[in-house]
């Protein structure tokens, strides 16, 4: 059994983000509200979220517990080699739109996402 009180703790001092699964698990066990999260309050979430605390997050392995491929890949694939062509398009987007390096990574984040979406209506 997780011990909440410390989870909770951890929160309210920005030392971690909610983990959706205690938070569910929260919910249910005091029948706070019926956990249905829509987009709305999501996005509430992501307003109130901290960068200090963001940057704490290791993001690859909270994501490699829903998608294990981000933990095994780095032992597949030849990273470097992306890791170039994604510099160049980085870069491409500063020098061609005057991005700042944090405005050409959300671009071409959301570019790759755009693709994947199509890529799925395709099938």
């Amino acid at each position: 059994m997780v011990d909440f009180r410390q989870t909770i703790s951890k929160w309210e001092l920005d030392e971690t983000l909610p983990d959706i699964r205690q938070s569910k698990t929260l919910v249910r066990m005091y029948g706070l509200v019926a956990f249905d999260m829509d987009v709305k309050e999501m996005q509430k979430i992501i307003d109130r979220t901290n960068d200090v605390v963001c940057e704490k997050v290791n993001w690859t392995e909270a994501w490699s517990k829903k998608y294990p491929i981000l933990a095994a890949y780095q032992n597949e694939v030849g990273v470097q080699a992306y890791v170039e062509k994604l510099n160049g398009m980085l870069e491409d987007l500063e020098k061609q739109y005057g991005y700042g390096e944090l405005d050409a990574f959300l671009v071409l984040k959301d570019i790759l996402a755009g693709v994947w979406t199509r890529r799925k209506e395709q099938k």
